[in-house]
């Protein structure tokens, strides 16, 4: 597994995804379960913060497509 701070928000939300999908098949021990819960939140603050950064710099983008400083 890769360390999540240096996750893509691409990378990071296909392997949400994919520890969705596993949770959601019920298939799993309770202990692996909890672990890919623990994992699952932690990419999921991850993509939250890259949303958070981009839409932060989109806000700073002036009218005329520079970006303006805060």
């Amino acid at each position: 597994m890769n360390a999540i701070n240096e996750l893509s928000f691409e990378a990071a939300y296909a392997e949400l995804e994919d520890l969705i999908a596993k949770l959601e098949s019920g298939a799993l021990p309770l202990a692996e379960s909890v672990a890919v819960f623990e994992r699952g939140r932690l990419l999921a603050e991850r993509c939250q913060t890259l949303l958070d950064e981009a839409e932060l710099r989109v806000n700073q983008l002036t009218d005329d497509g520079r970006v303006q400083p805060l």
